[in-house]
């Protein structure tokens, strides 16, 4: 798929859609081979658990409220970083990354991969999947691989 020259206006996502993923709005805003973006609103006390994409570089550019992100989970000693309004957070493939907002307040980003690889349909799948054997059966399905809930301490 190649991109196309235009403008998506910031109150619409690519052909009108918008998805509920893990209870986060997300709203596409630019789809190609090459990248996919996507608008996300982030409610308060809401995250996306530790997983890999090991075929696609991620980032997030904050916008509004505070996100704090917890890498290589799956090395037993998870690095938690936190970003604000202006933030970059760098995602390279295969390092494993959860994605959490303890702030209190919704946050608003914007979401990057590339490549796009399977993402855009994954969304596609996920829009309003509650059942979370089911999200990792489909994220597993679509090259995001979720891991286990770290060990009771």
């Amino acid at each position: 798929m190649e991109e196309t020259p235009g403008v998506t206006l910031a109150s619409d996502g690519i052909e009108g859609k918008a998805w509920n993923v893990v209870g986060h709005t997300y709203t596409p805003k630019l789809h190609s081979d090459n990248a996919f973006l996507w608008h996300a609103v982030i409610p308060a006390e809401t995250f996306v658990p530790p997983h890999i994409h090991p075929t696609q570089d991620e980032w997030i550019l904050v916008l509004e409220g505070e996100l704090e992100i917890e890498f290589n989970h799956d090395k037993g000693a998870p690095g938690v970083q936190k970003a604000g309004p202006g933030d970059t957070i760098r995602m390279p493939r295969g390092v494993a990354h959860g994605i959490f907002n303890r702030s209190g307040a919704t946050a608003t980003c914007t979401f990057g991969v590339a490549p796009a690889r399977k993402l855009f349909d994954l969304f596609i799948a996920l829009d309003g999947v509650t059942d979370p054997a089911e999200l990792v059966r489909l994220s597993a399905l679509h090259e995001v691989d979720f891991l286990p809930p770290p060990d009771a301490a």
